[in-house]
């Protein structure tokens, strides 16, 4: 056990069933694996970590999520190599999913910091990011 890694994160998603299908191929993609799934809930493990996207209750979903309130900003991935980052991105387009800042992708996050960034259905932004050189 390495003390201080993240041991779990929970997301509340507004549509479970649409978080399955966004998370699911793009974890499992990543290497993690199916580890738990509950009426109201899903997670994928990698090593010891694991990714828990449960539904919110209906009396909860009267405010949106938005990644600029108090709260979760963004989760970012760390990616093996910059052609990982760039076969990723081809996923996503494939998936139909949108890419952020595209018009400077993939130096959004600066010109030695190659990454795609794009939201998953609740719009929290997700990063794919290579090692720096």
């Amino acid at each position: 056990m390495s003390e201080g890694l993240l041991h779990h994160v929970e997301i509340y998603v507004s549509d479970l069933e649409k978080s399955e299908s966004f998370w699911g191929w793009f974890l499992e993609e990543l290497g993690y694996h199916s580890y738990q799934k509950w009426e109201q809930g899903h997670s994928w493990k990698l090593g010891e970590t694991y990714l828990v996207f449960v539904q919110t209750e209906d009396k909860y979903l009267d405010v949106a999520y938005h990644r600029c309130r108090t709260g979760l900003n963004h989760l970012a991935f760390q990616a093996s190599s910059r052609e990982r980052v760039d076969e990723m991105t081809k996923m996503l387009k494939e998936h139909n999913i949108k890419i952020l800042y595209e018009n400077q992708h993939p130096f959004a996050g600066g010109e030695d910091y190659y990454a795609v960034f794009f939201e998953d259905p609740d719009r929290i932004k997700v990063e794919f990011v290579a090692p720096s050189r």
